[in-house]
Parts: structure tokens; C-alpha cells; sequence
């Protein structure tokens, strides 16, 4: 009779992994006016009909459906009202739902909510300020397997219009204040979108910066020590407050959950505590974390097919602008030794290797490297006056010329035969240096030289220096001499787009001459 009835339990309630996830499931409105909404979800302007706003839960609840977490965390939900018409409309499909939570932040746009199949114990809000605008944590204690645990959804402040780092450190603070008074042992998870990169030690913007460089994920949960990233086989020597960021787990082009004008972003966090490696209770699935890519969340140019609202308009296409994460967890002991190629260390190399590969499967670390030219959204760096130089695109913020760095190199790619960095983070600013050496020559033609004070004739769109000529393009046309015109190169990049091109970037980089 008791093996019976053991068969016949639901199967969440068997002992087995189960699923935690979050999704940013952007912006979920209701077609009912509340005085709170954002202007854009005022019922009946921008075409946010009652017909829109269905199909804008149809297309959320499809997406958590397809992901079938057990417990999932959602951040950008407008109200109660909206959630229990998702878990409804969940249900209809046969992704049940039985117990959910919400944060009830008074007069705040939208709130951050919890799905489980898991009985609720207890809901507990953690206050980080009394603005509306400053969203409440949703703290939820489950009952998992006959094991409590304890589900932290967050939405921290973002990284736009006055999105100091000193508004996430305060999510921060109340947080792991909150966890300090737990008893030791007491498991707990960190979840959802904390508008942070897992490395934001590294990659925190000066707007943004009026911490002194600390930041709330790395500093104040501490998934960070001695400015490296906590690993999991260290972790319980690291004891209580330090938490292990997964993120690590996997290659670094699959790291991105989110993507703003064009740069990969890991907002979306699950963060771990020691005791989720300690062998008792439950236990982290090794190397289980992952992010949710459906291919319908991706639009025909690979973009993340987020929710579409064009000519201030709502086109009732589109899921989310944030891709969802996820990991396993099981009552099983924690397992370390899972060897996987993906999580390799990053690698001292030179930039001479740049030229040798396609692309990078791990970060590549870059050593002395010197600024010799920035121009706006670009830059060339050289490690030896002689070696040879590489094109930065669009990822020189924090850059300066005549410096040289220590760099973590992410991502390269080739285009139109020109070889560039496209993603990269400052590990160390290292001294001074003087440029003169690193400058190119005329007669050395290959692609990333930086040439200086050349005189020759412009014709036809190529320079003549001493009856020798190369393609130039002026970045700005407006800008570009007359035929037959004589002028002084003062700065060129030696570029390459299908052939070699001197490019001029700017106005003072050169001058006519009578």
C-alpha cells in the first residue's frame, strides 16, 4: 500500500532535480487603468487595447510553458491582478502552477513575482526604500522535497537615466543583511534581473561609477574576493556571505541574456550560497546552468525578439527584451569533478595570435597593451613598438590614448577582411607611453599600422606619397580635398575593408596644404 501510494504522487513532489529560473518577462500589463502605469501602457493610447494586452500574456505564458522551471522568478509584472491571470491562463495549457507570490510595493509600476509547484511557507518583502520607483525583494520561503528553502527574486535599479552604481549597492545591502541573520545552514537562492554583469568589477561604467569602483553584486554579495570571481570548488572555505556566480560555467559567447544597442549583457543572475555545495540538503546540479534560447525568442537577424512597440505603437508581436536562465538542484550531493572544455582559463597571448584564429572559444588575456590611437567609438593598440597593431570597435570605453592596459580580450571577429576586437574589459591600467616608436610606416603596408605626418596628393580617392598611392576614406566625406589637392596626414589608420585604406577619422588628423 505504501509503494502505491508513493506512485501516485505528483511527480514535483518525488525526489528528483528540479528547475529554478528567472525571466524579465518585460513589461506585463493588464488592460485596466491604475494611475500607476507606464505612459506607454495607459489603456487605449499607443494601441494597448485589452485584444493587445492578451496577446501580450499569451506570449509570456507560452515562453514559461516551453521553459517548465518548477520555481521561477519574474520580474516586470504590473499587479497581482496580472499574475493570477497568467497562472490561469498557465493552467488552461497545462502548466500548472499552484502556489505563487507577488511584492505589493505601494504605487510602484510593476513588481517582481515567484511561480512554484512547491508549497509556500512564508512570504517575507525586504523594503529598499520608501520611492516607489525603488522596487521591494520578494523573499519566499518553499517547502522543497520535505527541505525548506528560501527564493530571493529581485529587479534592481537599471543602468539608465541616473542608474548609479550606489542605487544597486542599496538592493545590495538590505539583502545580505537579511541573509546574515540566517542560521548557519539555512539554504537560500539569489534570483533575478540585478541589471549587473557577473564580472561588473571589471566593466562598470564611469557615468555610473560613484562607488569608487565597488560594486553590489561582486562587493557587497561578495561573489568576488580579491577582485577575482568566487569559484565553486573554494567556496565553502569562503564561508558564509560569499556567493558563486554560474555565469562562470559557461564559454563565454553563449554569456548573454540581454542585449542593449548591440552589447551582450548578463543581467539575469542566479546566484548560489556555499551551502549549495556542502553535500546536505539541497544541492547545485554541477554545470546545469544555462540560458533559455526557443527560437522563436529570436528574430529572423538573430536578434532577441523583444516585445515590439514602433512609432510609439504596440504591434502586439514579440516576447521580451531578456532571454530567461535557468539551473538544476537536486537533494543528491553536489558533484565537482565534471570536466567541461568551456570553462577554461583565460590565456596570456599576443596580439600576433589575434591573426591566427577565427574567433575565441575563452577570453584571452592581453598583456602591456598600449593605446597608440582613439578616435571616438575607436581605437588601435600594439603590445611593441615593432609588433603588430589590432582595431578596437566599439569597446574602448575607459580607454586612453597613450596608455597601456592589461586586457581581457572576449570577442574578435574579421570584417570585411579587417581583424578587430569587438569585446573586451580592462583588467589593469598599467603606465604612460610614449607613442612615437609604435608609429607605422608608409612603406609598411599592412592592415592596423597607425601612420603620422605623411604628405602627399589626394586624387582620384587614393594618396600619392613619392609615386606610391593607397585608398583613403574620410569617415566624415564632408571633409574630404579636392583632386590634386596637397595634404599632411597628421594621424591614419591603416585599415582594410575588402583592401587596404588609410582612414582619416577626424578633422585635425589632417590639413590642406598650399
Amino acid at each position: 500500500m505504501r509503494y502505491l501510494l508513493l506512485c501516485i504522487l505528483p511527480i514535483w513532489l518525488v525526489a528528483q532535480p528540479f528547475k529554478v529560473a528567472s525571466y524579465n518577462v518585460e513589461n506585463l500589463f493588464d488592460s485596466t487603468f491604475n494611475a500607476t502605469e507606464y505612459k506607454e501602457y495607459i489603456p487605449n493610447t499607443h494601441n494597448w487595447t485589452s485584444k493587445i494586452a492578451k496577446i501580450k500574456l499569451e506570449h509570456t505564458a507560452e515562453v514559461i510553458c516551453d521553459l517548465d522551471a518548477d520555481i521561477i522568478g519574474l520580474q516586470e509584472i504590473e499587479n497581482e491582478t496580472v499574475l493570477n491571470a497568467l497562472n490561469k491562463l498557465l493552467s488552461k495549457t497545462g502548466c500548472i502552477y499552484r502556489y505563487s507570490a507577488i511584492s505589493h510595493k505601494k504605487d510602484a509600476t510593476i513588481q517582481v513575482a515567484l511561480l512554484s509547484r512547491y508549497s509556500i511557507e512564508k512570504i517575507k518583502e525586504l523594503q529598499v526604500s520608501y520611492s516607489p520607483k525603488v522596487r521591494n525583494i520578494l523573499e519566499v520561503q518553499l517547502k522543497v522535497q520535505t527541505h525548506p528553502l528560501t527564493v530571493f527574486v529581485n529587479h534592481w535599479k537599471s543602468k539608465g537615466r541616473r542608474g548609479y552604481e550606489s542605487k544597486r549597492i542599496a538592493y545590495a545591502k538590505v539583502l545580505q543583511k537579511r541573509i546574515s541573520k540566517f542560521p548557519d545552514g539555512k539554504e537560500y537562492i539569489i534570483l533575478g534581473d540585478l541589471n549587473s554583469n557577473y564580472n561588473a568589477h571589471l566593466t562598470l561604467k564611469n557615468r555610473l561609477n560613484d562607488t569608487h569602483g565597488k560594486t553590489g553584486i561582486t562587493d557587497i554579495l561578495k561573489t568576488c574576493k580579491n577582485h577575482k570571481l568566487i569559484q565553486k570548488n573554494n567556496i565553502l572555505e569562503d564561508g558564509k556571505g560569499f556567493h558563486y556566480n554560474p555565469w562562470q560555467e559557461l564559454s563565454y559567447k553563449k554569456r548573454w541574456s540581454h542585449k542593449f544597442y548591440g552589447h551582450k549583457g548578463t543581467l539575469d543572475h542566479i546566484l548560489l550560497p556555499s551551502v549549495m555545495f556542502d553535500g546536505k540538503g539541497i544541492d547545485y546540479v554541477n554545470h546545469s546552468f544555462s540560458v533559455f534560447k526557443a527560437p522563436y525568442l529570436f528574430t529572423k537577424k538573430g536578434y532577441i525578439n523583444s516585445w515590439e512597440f514602433k512609432s510609439s505603437k504596440h504591434n502586439g508581436k514579440g516576447y521580451s527584451d531578456h532571454l530567461p536562465v535557468f539551473a538544476y538542484f537536486d537533494t543528491k550531493p553536489y558533484i565537482s569533478q565534471i570536466k567541461d572544455k568551456s570553462n577554461i582559463k583565460e590565456v596570456d597571448k599576443n596580439i600576433e595570435y589575434f591573426y591566427t584564429v577565427k574567433h575565441l572559444d575563452n577570453p584571452v588575456i592581453l598583456k602591456k597593451a598600449v593605446v597608440i590611437l582613439k578616435r571616438g567609438r575607436y581605437a588601435v593598440i600594439k603590445q611593441y613598438a615593432k609588433g603588430r597593431g589590432i582595431f578596437l570597435y566599439g569597446c574602448v570605453d575607459g580607454l586612453k590614448e597613450g596608455l597601456s592596459y592589461d586586457l581581457i580580450i572576449q570577442e574578435i571577429s574579421s570584417y570585411q577582411g579587417l581583424k578587430e576586437i569587438t569585446s573586451l574589459v580592462k583588467e589593469k591600467v598599467r603606465s604612460k607611453v610614449k607613442l612615437k616608436p609604435f608609429y607605422g610606416k608608409f612603406e609598411i603596408q599592412r592592415q592596423n599600422e597607425v601612420l603620422k605626418n605623411i604628405v602627399g596628393v589626394y586624387k582620384n580617392r587614393y594618396l600619392v606619397v613619392n609615386g606610391k598611392k593607397l585608398p583613403i576614406y574620410f569617415k566624415n566625406r564632408k571633409f574630404t580635398p579636392k583632386n590634386g589637392e596637397k595634404i599632411k596626414i597628421h594621424y591614419a589608420h591603416l585599415g582594410y575593408y575588402k583592401k587596404l585604406q588609410l582612414v582619416i577619422y577626424s578633422k585635425k588628423d589632417f590639413e590642406i596644404l598650399e
